[in-house]
């Protein structure tokens, strides 16, 4: 498999702070499933994005 750039991968906005960002290896299975940025922003939950 070939490495690639960083500025390649696939990237996403968090739910809940609104805030990029981007794939990482151990959600390669689950990345449709993938909402939010970290567990601090899991755990807020269905706040609205700060503007």
């Amino acid at each position: 498999m070939k490495m690639r750039k960083k500025s390649d991968l696939p990237s996403k906005l968090c739910q809940t702070c609104g805030l990029p960002f981007n794939w990482r290896k151990k959600w390669e299975k689950v990345w449709d499933e993938v909402k939010y940025c970290s567990q601090r922003c899991r755990s807020n939950g269905n706040s609205k994005p700060q503007a």
